[in-house]
């Protein structure tokens, strides 16, 4: 990734791209689960959406391995799948930015109280 795809976002579209074509040849059940984990999992978003990449692209290799196999979404997600998704997100330490700013306000705080 160059300098100018990192600063206008490309890579990322072309990525989204690269994952919607892969959506659209999903069962139906699945591609509405998608949408799902698609809008929870930005709750956990950097300031750019770059750290969601990796585990965006793990879970449409779930969902694909699950169809492929003939199984349910209940079956591959469990019925949560906002459950599901923050459980992704922390085992993945994917540290939205207010979790970053908390933590720099708390250490801040930290130093005050220690003066």
């Amino acid at each position: 990734m160059n300098f100018w795809e990192q600063i206008t976002g490309s890579d990322m579209t072309k990525e989204f791209k690269s994952f919607e074509s892969r959506v659209k040849k999903l069962p139906t059940d699945y591609q509405g689960a998608w949408e799902k984990i698609n809008g929870c999992l930005w709750q956990n978003s950097d300031f750019t959406g770059r750290n969601l990449m990796p585990i965006f692209d793990g879970v449409l290799s779930l969902l694909e391995e699950g169809a492929a196999d003939g199984q349910s979404v209940q079956e591959v997600l469990g019925d949560d799948i906002k459950g599901f998704c923050s459980a992704l997100a922390s085992e993945a330490g994917a540290k939205s930015i207010r979790d970053k700013w908390r933590e720099q306000l708390n250490s801040n705080i930290a130093k005050k109280l220690a003066k």
